[in-house]
């Protein structure tokens, strides 16, 4: 039976004038109060325009019900062009993304902004079957003078709300809407029935994706060998686990690290798509890095060669300079300068992650492991005074092919205080060490003036020294 249009705006108007009634259902009265809070004025004429076409046709192409709309077309629309009725499809914030239907109702609804680029929220336009069931996340029919604005009385709209199975955050909402006098008691129950068959249209995709990630992933959970880990979704979901039951169905991904059930620490390392979850074992000791990057660019992990080049070696050394870690737009600074692009660097941390594995941690971006480099024990050196321990492990500039501004100005600074070191001490073994990897003429002629005439170092001194002058 429909409601009374007539008893429906006499309730209307005693909410309006801050009475009660009984003559409105309450999940409609509490919607005009939400909408009356909001602003919303009742005799206002029609929706906000907020999106022009091409931003719609955007917007279409990027968002997931477009994968629905072939069913809610079967379902919807024939029916709806019959009964003289149109289909919309907004998304989550309220914008009608489709409308589709009958010729003559869509006339009719553009004069009302019931339209493609038009907000329908309860806070944009009032009581309405888009804007109040996703306010109440469930399906609404709003029926004549139950719209708050006056101009939409003539309107019945039934909705229903669509949610990605993945997350099961709404993503959407189905909608017919019509003439109030071709309404049809069974359009609530229909809409609801083609909002769901959407959703186990989206299902359906979710678990051919699901799928293909396993397919692609598996051979890093294989790579674990024997250690306990998952292969996550995007969304954090457990795709696989080694051993299974080891986690729940879903894996918070907001963070690098996960504390399991049982108190153990598990580390997330970003894929392509989704995630590897590593559980290290207990008794697994800190992994050793070693870099020697002094007049060179090689490295190893636990003795193993990594095989590195010059922008994975700038990488390690803005890494290993700064231990809590650096964002990916700090990285891009350090390396790139002005210029640098958070995206190519991310890359390149994908790259380098492939050989590193769960050593570089993410969110901030950051070394797990005991790091051990010429040029950072150089520097240890320095800064205890042992100017002869950083003289003899100074073996050339730091990464001398590097234009990264983080290198440079490491680089330089490290030259300048063990120049300067070795000179204020002014011990020969120190000075000849950092005269072997350098054609300083001060160092070379206070060295050439402290050793002995008996000294063969003298002379060679003294021949780099005229070279240097010369």
């Amino acid at each position: 039976m429909k409601p009374d249009p007539r008893r429906l705006a006499h309730a209307r108007d005693v909410v309006l004038s801050g009475g009660r009634t009984r003559g409105a259902r309450e999940l409609i009265v509490e919607s005009w109060r939400r909408s009356l809070a909001a602003l919303v004025d009742p005799d206002r004429h029609e929706a906000p325009m907020v999106l022009e076409p091409d931003e719609v046709a955007d917007l279409r192409g990027a968002h997931p019900l477009a994968a629905a709309l072939p069913v809610l077309r079967d379902t919807l629309v024939s029916i709806a062009d019959d009964a003289e009725h149109i289909m919309i499809v907004a998304d989550a914030d309220g914008t009608v993304l489709w409308c589709e239907g009958s010729t003559s109702v869509r006339g009719r609804a553009e004069r009302v902004r019931l339209s493609e680029g038009a907000s329908w929220t309860e806070a944009a336009i009032g009581t309405n079957g888009m804007g109040t069931a996703l306010a109440v996340d469930q399906p609404v029919t709003v029926h004549s003078a139950e719209h708050l604005v006056r101009t939409y009385h003539a309107w019945t709209c039934t909705a229903s709300p669509v949610h990605d199975p993945d997350t099961g955050r709404t993503i959407g909402v189905v909608d017919v809407s019509g003439p109030l006098s071709s309404t049809h008691p069974v359009m609530t129950a229909l809409v609801s029935a083609a909002a769901r068959l959407a959703e186990s249209q989206l299902q359906v995709r979710l678990a051919a994706r699901d799928e293909r990630l396993r397919s692609a992933n598996m051979r890093h959970l294989i790579g674990l060998r024997g250690e306990p880990g998952a292969l996550l979704s995007p969304s954090g979901r457990v795709l696989a686990a080694e051993p299974h039951g080891l986690l729940t169905s879903r894996v918070d991904v907001t963070n690098d690290h996960v504390r399991l059930a049982d108190g153990r620490e598990a580390f997330l390392e970003p894929l392509d798509e989704g995630y590897l979850l590593r559980v290290p074992r207990r008794s697994a000791r800190r992994p050793v890095l070693s870099l020697r990057f002094l007049a060179g660019s090689t490295g190893s992990l636990d003795g193993r060669a990594l095989p590195l080049s010059l922008r994975h070696a700038e990488l390690l050394t803005a890494l290993a300079l700064h231990p809590r870690g650096l964002t990916a737009e700090q990285l891009a600074l350090h390396l790139y300068g002005e210029r640098g692009n958070p995206t190519t660097v991310r890359a390149e941390l994908h790259r380098l992650r492939a050989q590193l594995g769960g050593v570089l941690l993410t969110r901030p971006y950051r070394l797990s492991a005991d790091v051990r480099g010429d040029f950072l024990a150089v520097r240890e050196a320095l800064r205890a005074g042992d100017v002869g321990t950083a003289a003899a492990a100074y073996r050339g500039e730091l990464l001398p092919r590097s234009e990264a501004p983080v290198v440079c100005a490491e680089r330089e600074e490290l030259a300048a205080a063990l120049r300067s070191g070795v000179l204020e001490h002014g011990d020969v073994e120190a000075l000849w060490a950092f005269a072997l990897v350098s054609e300083d003429a001060t160092v070379l002629e206070r060295l050439a003036r402290l050793l002995p005439r008996t000294d063969p170092r003298r002379e060679v001194a003294l021949t780099r020294l005229r070279r240097a002058l010369a």
